[in-house]
């Protein structure tokens, strides 16, 4: 494919359901080019009310994954009417969840314009009741919090994983069965075109996929008869990571509070009694990390270095790498609260604040270098920064020169702010 000539238009072609096969089948245009994306819910329920109008969010919102091999100015759903709210909501995921694509591409995506049959849908009310909650489950300390908190508050709460097709990781696995709640799983197969892209010709780049995935979880959620789908995206998730020539770019931008009302939104348009929000919106990740650090079961278990991730199984890891942007920021929320030796422990003897190399990587966190912030699922300048002067107040910091060198950058200690109301289900606030 030539990139020097952009696709003219990206068509939303057809979307199916199996309810046999527990099957979502997606059909995607780049032009002329035929992507199909295939997405199971092994004994899921595909006659609940409302799994029709989650696939077809689950349609829209998978295709970014296509649209970006090569961006076209005129994106057409074809496979069925939308709203003027909805072809609205596409086009702002669209643009702002390829944000970072395009500023690493060098692209401008900014023009893209979503059309379609106009026709607003009636919802369809639902019977899954909204105390049955599913949560996403990455293996992480923020889902591990959620669990923790949200669990006990629900009738009935359960796990969801998403997966390719035969590809589970310990990294999540292992956190999973010491939640002791059931696990709900669904596969995403992509076209497998994707997988040799590059040698295609296609753009690569990073895709809003948390947004891909709640739209799955959503039907996964109706398909087993909750009414709830329960994130775990903090605050800072809203934070912008850089700014580039096109506006600010948000490497998390669909963990964000503007997806997630939006999302919400457009949702309530074709279902009507179904719950989605994050439990941590409004919490900082100095108040997460602070939950997390009194859960010492899960110590142990938890990992979010994403070499633990790694589709190759030759190539991940079944330990923290000790040295990107994710292991020196969960060290450093954490260190708050808990001492050297602990840390060093999960670390398995790699603990990145132990390390003089990563003092650049810190500063860049902390904002005290001129250096581009990670593309990575880290916390803001404030919260790392507020982070760090806490953890240099501890007697077992005090021998640690990188930590006191940049904190020593710090012109005004900032405070953690305060955890802030959030929007989440009444019946939970009353819980």
């Amino acid at each position: 494919m030539d990139h020097m000539v952009p696709a003219a238009t990206f068509t939303y072609d057809n979307v199916t359901i199996d309810a046999q096969t527990h099957t979502i089948s997606c059909r995607y245009l780049v032009d002329d080019e035929v992507f199909v994306e295939v997405a199971s819910i092994p004994g899921g329920d595909f006659t609940k009310p409302g799994i029709v109008e989650a696939a077809w969010w689950y349609f829209l919102l998978a295709g970014v994954s296509y649209y970006k091999t090569n961006p076209a100015a005129r994106v057409v759903i074809a496979a069925g009417t939308s709203s003027k709210a909805e072809r609205d909501f596409l086009q702002t995921f669209l643009i702002e969840g390829l944000g970072e694509f395009a500023f690493r591409n060098g692209i401008d995506v900014t023009g893209l314009r979503v059309e379609g049959e106009d026709e607003t849908a009636r919802p369809v009310r639902i019977t899954a009741p909204e105390t049955h909650v599913l949560i996403p489950f990455g293996g992480g300390l923020d889902s591990i919090v959620t669990v923790h908190e949200l669990s006990p508050r629900a009738d009935r709460a359960a796990l969801f994983v998403a997966e390719r097709p035969n590809a589970r990781f310990d990294a999540i696995e292992a956190p999973a069965k010491q939640t002791g709640l059931d696990v709900i799983r669904a596969t995403r197969a992509i076209d497998p075109k994707l997988l040799d892209g590059v040698d295609r010709g296609y753009r690569n780049g990073h895709v809003p996929v948390t947004g891909i995935l709640s739209a799955l979880g959503v039907v996964t959620a109706l398909a087993h008869d909750f009414g709830s789908l329960a994130m775990s995206n903090e605050r800072s998730a809203s934070s912008a990571t850089t700014t580039g020539p096109f506006g600010p770019v948000n490497h998390q931008w669909s963990k964000g509070l503007a997806f997630e009302q939006g999302f919400s939104k457009v949702l309530s348009e074709r279902i009507d009694g179904f719950s989605y929000f994050s439990w941590l919106r409004n919490r900082s990740e100095l108040s997460i990390a602070s939950v997390f650090a009194s859960l010492p079961a899960y110590h142990s278990l938890f990992r979010s270095c994403n070499r633990a991730f790694h589709q190759d199984p030759t190539r991940r890891l079944d330990t923290w790498c000790g040295v990107c942007d994710k292991c020196l920021f969960i060290d450093l929320a954490l260190a708050p609260y808990l001492s050297t030796q602990e840390l060093d422990q999960i670390f398995s003897g790699t603990e990145p604040l132990a390390n003089p190399a990563l003092e650049e990587q810190l500063n860049i966190l902390c904002d005290t270098s001129e250096g581009i912030r990670p593309f990575e699922c880290v916390g803001d300048a404030d919260e790392c920064q507020a982070a760090l002067l806490l953890a240099v107040q501890r007697p077992d910091r005090q021998d640690n020169p990188m930590m006191h060198l940049v904190a020593s950058k710090i012109r005004q200690a900032p405070l953690p702010a305060a955890d802030q109301p959030t929007a989440i289900p009444d019946w939970l606030l009353r819980g």
